[in-house]
């Protein structure tokens, strides 16, 4: 029996977040029973109901009890999909997670294929790569090509299912819609990352949650991404040196004008005006680049604060001692 049952611990845990989908999941759940029974290593599914309006707690509440391998984390409110996956994270106890939706666009048959180089030792996280048909592709074809320019990881498909160790989980921020940069940011923190081809089908009940609106916030969320892993450590890199160059600039000015008003005898107060301008947006940039470092430094010392708690918790685990569980979320 491959699928997790009592104290078992498993080595693969499935998560999945669903938002209304009681239609989907009964099948879901079918389909995952047989793709995941005939493996050599014990899984479980763990279902993160985010803040659904329909049948899903109580269609998952019967699941749950009918099969022992489902897990359920509930959110009371809706809160997206990268919280979703920490919550489900947090519940999780196997050392690989897989993102699986339950829309059932993805057939649970493929998460051996996603699981396989990892437990090979190949990759440390494995992104899908869509087949065939599928909604917004032109959408995700651009964001990709954005992504592999901007980024330099060339992987044909960012935002599709993964697995992938728990430790990637550690370097990821929890902000809204961060889950579609994982790969990006993984490949940034230095894991190994390969891809699968997955084929992607309609989806049988229920509607897409994404609409055309999430363009313009998906773009600003790219560019924050960029951002943080260019200049996040080092602000004063992308504030220092433009406010250095207006400065020298605003320097450059007042000297020519002083040869101007003097050598010339020509004044033109526009300069004076230009050098206020040149010098002070400068300061105001070099301000903020100082600012920056404070943060980044107060940032990597929660870093470090945050290890050693793990640490702690991890010695205290395995001395039996029962770690106190997170009050947001609610297991089933």
């Amino acid at each position: 029996m491959s699928l997790a049952t009592g104290a078992a611990l498993p080595e693969v845990s499935v998560l999945v977040p669903a938002k209304d989908e009681a239609e989907n999941l009964p099948e879901f759940v079918r389909q995952a029973r047989e793709a995941l029974l005939p493996l050599p290593y014990t899984c479980e599914i763990v279902v993160i109901d985010d803040g659904s309006h329909d049948g899903t707690a109580e269609m998952l509440r019967d699941l749950s009890a009918k099969h022992p391998f489902v897990r359920v984390v509930t959110h009371r409110s809706q809160r997206g999909i990268a919280d979703a996956l920490a919550s489900g994270a947090d519940a999780a106890r196997g050392r690989i997670l897989v993102f699986y939706p339950a829309d059932l666009q993805y057939r649970p048959s493929d998460i051996p294929s996603l699981v396989q180089p990892i437990f090979d030792d190949s990759a440390d996280l494995v992104t899908g790569t869509k087949q065939g048909h599928y909604e917004k592709r032109f959408v995700s074809w651009v964001y990709n090509g954005l992504c592999r320019w901007l980024f330099g990881v060339r992987v044909t498909d960012l935002n599709s299912v993964k697995a992938y160790r728990r430790e990637v989980m550690d370097g990821l921020t929890t902000r809204p819609d961060w889950h579609r940069f994982m790969v990006v940011i993984a490949a940034a923190q230095g894991f190994r990352v390969a891809e699968r081809p997955v084929p992607v089908q309609p989806r049988r009940a229920g509607k897409s949650k994404f609409g055309i609106g999430r363009i313009p916030v998906g773009v600003l969320d790219l560019l924050s991404v960029w951002f943080q892993l260019r200049f996040g450590r080092k602000p004063m890199l992308f504030f220092g040196v433009p406010g250095a160059l207006l400065i020298l600039l605003g320097g450059a000015v007042a000297v020519y004008a002083l040869i101007e008003r003097y050598a010339f005898q020509h004044g033109n107060r526009a300069f004076l005006y230009l050098v206020l301008l040149l010098v002070l947006a400068g300061l105001i940039l070099f301000g903020f680049g100082f600012v920056g470092e404070m943060l980044a430094g107060m940032r990597e010392e929660v870093r470090s604060l945050r290890r050693e708690v793990d640490q702690v918790h991890t010695r205290d685990s395995s001395d039996g001692t029962p770690s106190r569980s997170m009050d947001s979320v609610r297991m089933q």
